[in-house]
C-alpha cells in the first residue's frame, strides 16, 4: 500500500549518474519547444539581434496512484516493497536520475518513457534495495544539440520499507572510508524506512558512539555524517537498526584516519656554493618546515639528468656475428646524482613544534655537465610547490653539454 502524503518539491543541488534504459521508451522530439508561453511579459528583441531561445517551464513531479489519480511529491516519498512506483514528470524530453543499483542491475524492471507533454518511470517488483534519490532533469534543445538544465532539476527521496530488510544491501563486507582532517566523512548505512531507528558503534573495543549533532549527525537519507574526523574514530564501526521487533547491523566500514595538510608545502633551497669549481664537491639543500606527522615527497630536477637515449631510428644494435655496435653518439651518459632525505621535530620561536624535512642532492666531483639550474619539488597530500637555485662553473660552457668525439667510432662487443 502506498503511504500518500505531499511535500514541497526540492531542485537537484547535483547530478546522480544517469539510469540506461533497460527497454525501448518513446524517442524525444528533438527541438520541440515549450507550447505553453511564459506569463512574464514578452520583451521585444531589437533589430539585428537574434532573440534567446525560449526558456525551459517549470518541472514538477507526480506520483500515479491508480489510473486518474496523481498526487504532486516532493523531498520524500515511502512505497511499501513489492508495489509498482510510476512517477510523472513535467517536459519534453526529459532525463532520469535513479540510484545506483538500479543503474547496473534492475532485472527488466525499470522503464523510462517519453509522452508528449511528460516523460514517465516506471518500476515494477520494487524492493528495499530501490531505496534511493530519483531526479528528472528537464532537457533544453536547439536544433539537434541537447542539455540537461540542471538548475531547473527535481528530486524525490524515495524509501521502500521491507519487512526483512532494514538496510540498502551492500555486496562489500567491509567498505573503507577515508578520514581527512577537517573533511567531513559519511558512512552511507542507508535505511529503506525512514521510522527505523538507528545507532552507530564500534567493533573493537564493543561500545556505542555518541552522536551528538555537532560532532556527528545522522540523516535518514544520507546516513552518519562526521563532521570533524578525529583520530579516535579510525577502525571497525557499523549501524545497527531496529523497527518493531526486528534488530539488524550494516555493513562495516573500516575508517582510515588521515591527517591532511592546511597547504601545500613550501620548500626553501640553498646550494652550498653558487660557483663551484671543476672536480669539487657541491650539495643542495631542499628544506620544508611545517605541520608534524605530514609525509614530504621531494623529487629533483637537475642538469645531466637525461640518461642512456635509444639509437634512433634505423639503427642496429647488433652487428655481424652476433656483436653489439652502438655509436658514441647514440648515447647520452647521465649524472647518477645520489639524495639524502631526513625529518626531524624541532621548535619554531612562536609556533611551538614543528616539522622539518629535507632532502639533499649530493654531487661530486663537478663537471661541465653540473652547471645549471637545479630544481626541487615538495609534494604533499594538498599539493606542490617547487623551488629553484642556479650553480654556475668558472670556465664551463653557458649551456653544459657532453662533448662527442669528433669521428662516431664504434662500441663492439659479443653478446653473451
Amino acid at each position: 500500500m502506498c503511504h500518500n502524503y505531499t511535500v514541497m518539491s526540492q531542485k537537484a543541488s547535483q547530478e546522480p549518474r544517469t539510469a540506461v534504459e533497460q527497454e525501448p521508451r518513446g524517442k524525444a522530439k528533438v527541438g520541440e519547444r515549450a507550447r505553453k508561453k511564459p506569463k512574464s511579459a514578452a520583451v521585444k528583441a531589437k533589430p539585428g539581434v537574434t532573440p534567446r531561445p525560449s526558456t525551459v517551464a517549470t518541472t514538477y513531479l507526480t506520483q500515479v496512484l491508480e489510473k486518474g489519480k496523481f498526487q504532486k511529491v516532493g523531498n520524500t516519498l515511502s512505497v511499501s516493497a513489492g508495489d509498482t512506483l510510476q512517477l510523472r514528470c513535467k517536459g519534453n524530453p526529459v532525463e532520469w536520475g535513479v540510484p545506483t543499483y538500479l543503474q547496473e542491475d534492475n532485472e527488466g524492471r525499470l522503464r523510462m518513457v517519453q509522452h508528449k507533454q511528460y516523460g514517465m518511470l516506471i518500476l515494477a517488483n520494487s524492493t528495499g534495495a530501490d531505496t534511493g534519490e530519483y531526479t528528472c532533469y528537464p532537457m533544453h534543445c536547439e536544433d539537434t544539440d541537447c542539455r540537461k538544465v540542471y538548475e531547473k532539476a527535481v528530486k524525490v527521496f524515495i524509501f521502500f520499507p521491507d519487512p526483512q530488510e532494514l538496510f540498502v544491501p551492500s555486496s562489500n563486507y567491509y567498505e573503507v572510508i577515508q578520514l581527512r582532517t577537517n573533511h567531513p566523512a559519511v558512512l552511507p548505512c542507508q535505511v529503506t524506512s525512514p521510522s527505523a531507528k538507528v545507532t552507530l558503534h564500534h567493533e573493537y573495543p564493543p561500545a556505542e558512539v555518541k552522536v551528538d549533532g555537532a560532532e556527528i549527525s545522522f540523516s535518514v537519507t544520507r546516513g552518519f555524517t562526521i563532521h570533524r574526523p578525529r583520530p579516535h574514530l579510525a577502525g571497525s564501526l557499523y549501524c545497527v537498526a531496529s523497527l518493531g521487533g526486528l534488530r539488524q547491523s550494516s555493513t562495516k566500514y573500516m575508517l582510515v584516519y588521515v591527517h591532511y595538510p592546511a597547504a601545500p608545502p613550501s620548500p626553501v633551497i640553498q646550494a652550498s656554493s653558487d660557483t663551484v669549481a671543476l672536480g669539487q664537491n657541491l650539495q643542495i639543500t631542499c628544506m620544508v618546515v611545517g605541520e608534524e606527522n605530514v609525509l614530504v615527497d621531494f623529487t629533483w630536477d637537475y642538469p645531466g639528468q637525461k640518461c642512456c637515449s635509444i639509437p634512433g631510428p634505423g639503427s642496429s644494435l647488433l652487428g655481424p656475428g652476433g656483436s653489439l655496435m652502438l655509436s658514441l653518439g647514440d648515447l647520452q651518459i647521465g649524472r647518477p646524482l645520489y639524495t639524502q632525505d631526513s625529518v626531524e621535530t624541532v621548535q619554531v620561536d612562536g609556533q611551538g613544534r614543528q616539522q622539518r624535512s629535507e632532502s639533499v642532492l649530493m654531487v661530486e666531483e663537478v663537471r661541465e655537465v653540473d652547471q645549471g639550474t637545479y630544481t626541487c619539488t615538495a609534494q604533499n597530500l594538498e599539493g606542490s610547490r617547487s623551488a629553484s637555485t642556479t650553480v654556475s662553473i668558472p670556465g664551463g660552457s653557458s649551456t653544459a653539454k657532453l662533448k662527442q668525439p669528433r669521428e662516431r667510432g664504434r662500441l663492439r662487443g659479443r653478446l653473451v
